[in-house]
């Protein structure tokens, strides 16, 4: 076991939700369910940091990062430069990549048949790195894994709407425009992927009341229904993370 071996856990635990926004991520936690020292955890928790996937507390210690709204659209921004700079630069895809491809996409039709919610989400997420390495270049395939686990973070914090057979379908669509060489065809479909996944964000939910979770923690304990109108608000609805288990649930699905 290796810092980098933890690290490239940690991220695909955030590919396949099982690492919300915002968990602590305990060193001596870490290490007992890796079996290894905290300093080896502590120079995987650099790593991520450096990466922009955790974020470090003086007395609070290592978390999963929480994107803003800016660091939501910067991050989606770059995932669109990124992948249709790839597509639009590549050269023509040999028939051993896209069977690759393909089979990648059988795997996602697999487990959106299943309704296996953790596999659906690394696998629709890894779709990306996988077709960065066909294209040939490793090193931006590394830089999207990081930017798919920032917008799989985004994804849960700012309550996605978009549908999963949706973003599958987009997969098959892609790689059937590669299949008959038409780049812009492919690049132009990758565009449009990106754009309808950060569309279904509900970016501006947050803005309708910055003091919602403090309003909503203030409501009176014992009353009636008007107990909740007690303190004014634009909005009353305020984003909410998925349905989770807790941090040491989580943590022990890594293993």
């Amino acid at each position: 076991m290796t810092s980098k071996d933890i690290a490239d856990r940690i991220v695909e635990a955030i590919l396949a939700q099982k690492l919300a926004p915002g968990i602590r991520l305990g060193e001596q936690a870490l290490s007992m369910l890796f079996d290894c020292s905290r300093t080896l955890v502590r120079e995987a928790m650099m790593q991520l940091a450096a990466r922009g996937i955790v974020t470090v507390s003086a007395r609070r210690g290592w978390y999963v990062v929480q994107p803003s709204q800016v660091e939501a659209r910067e991050a989606f921004e770059a995932r669109r430069v990124i992948e249709t700079g790839l597509i639009r630069m590549a050269a023509p895809m040999d028939k051993v990549k896209l069977g690759k491809l393909k089979r990648h996409i059988q795997q996602e039709k697999a487990a959106l048949k299943d309704r296996d919610v953790g596999r659906r989400s690394y696998l629709l997420g890894d779709f990306h790195v996988c077709l960065a390495e066909c294209l040939g270049n490793q090193l931006l395939a590394d830089t999207l894994r990081d930017l798919t686990a920032r917008t799989t973070l985004i994804a849960m914090l700012y309550q996605s709407t978009h549908d999963a057979e949706q973003s599958c379908q987009d997969h098959v669509d892609i790689v059937d425009a590669l299949a008959r060489g038409d780049i812009a065809d492919a690049e132009a479909l990758m565009a449009k992927h990106i754009g309808d996944v950060q569309e279904a964000l509900t970016l501006d939910s947050a803005k309708a009341d910055p003091l919602a979770e403090l309003r909503q923690a203030l409501l009176p304990v014992i009353g009636d229904a008007k107990g909740a109108s007690s303190l004014p608000s634009r909005s009353r609805k305020k984003p909410v993370l998925p349905d989770s288990p807790q941090p040491a649930t989580y943590l022990g699905a890594l293993l």
